[in-house]
């Protein structure tokens, strides 16, 4: 269990984060969305530790992740936006860095690189973009850690590698794993992340489950807009609208829809999703 109580974080006089408070669970995949410039980098590294926050606190299974303490850094892994390309092969990478993780496994890297058809044996610095971000993530799937933080990994990802990214996250991460994947990519993970939670910078606007999203709110396909839609968008054949469900008929959740709103209603959705 990740608590967050009343985060703050400012770079110098410039403040980042404010007034953040939230519970993440294990066994859950979250997508984390926002803005550009709202902090989620920022966050990703205020919970592996890599930054101190203002104020407030974050405790990981009850302890501070600032502390770095060697076992609790052995189980959590931050697969940055920005990859390296160093001077070895993948696999010489996978076997020297994976020493650091006591449960990395040699063979679920190989397996991960084989399903994302990627070639162990070749220089990271003579990857394409892709290619290196393929590596990397088949390295943090393979160092099988209970707390996965990951900032837009699908960035450089061509279409059948976002197929085969989402497979392999629902085949290779433990059910007990807390993920918290960052993205402005939604469509790519859109049938994986499940709760959503949306950032600003004065507060969380939603963290909730999908399940719980379709309960509150309505996701309309239709060709009528609806009276009391929040928000809609024409789209070939019709409308995709949002609008409350008090009745709580299930409906398919589109997250740019979601997000959209969210955005343009935010004091409605936080006390709709308090209530």
């Amino acid at each position: 269990m990740i608590t967050i109580d009343n985060l703050a974080f400012s770079y110098g006089s410039v403040p980042v984060l404010k007034n953040i408070s939230m519970q993440l669970e294990e066994g859950k995949i979250y997508g984390l969305l926002g803005e550009n410039g709202v902090g989620k980098t920022t966050l990703l590294t205020l919970l592996c530790g890599l930054k101190k926050v203002s104020s407030g606190r974050i405790r990981t299974d009850g302890r501070d992740p600032y502390s770095r303490e060697a076992d609790f850094l052995a189980d959590q892994f931050y697969l940055a936006d920005e990859v390296a390309p160093l001077n070895m092969t993948a696999v010489d990478f996978a076997r020297s860095r994976g020493a650091f993780w006591p449960r990395f496994s040699m063979d679920k890297f190989l397996s991960v690189m084989q399903e994302f058809e990627n070639d162990p044996t070749k220089k990271m610095n003579t990857m394409s973009s892709g290619q290196l971000k393929k590596t990397y993530i088949s390295f943090a799937l393979a160092c099988n850690v209970r707390f996965l933080y990951m900032d837009e990994p699908t960035n450089g990802l061509d279409i059948p590698s976002k197929t085969q990214f989402r497979s392999a996250i629902m085949r290779h991460t433990a059910d007990d794993a807390t993920i918290v994947i960052s993205t402005h990519q939604v469509r790519d993970l859109e049938n994986i992340i499940d709760p959503i939670i949306i950032l600003d910078r004065q507060d969380v606007l939603l963290n909730a489950s999908i399940e719980e999203i379709t309960r509150k709110l309505y996701f309309d396909y239709g060709t009528t807009l609806h009276p009391e839609s929040l928000y809609s968008e024409q789209i070939p054949g019709g409308f995709i609208q949002v609008y409350p469900n008090p009745d709580a008929q299930e409906s398919k959740v589109n997250i740019e829809a979601l997000f959209n709103t969210v955005h343009r209603h935010k004091d409605y959705i936080k006390n709709l999703f308090k209530a």
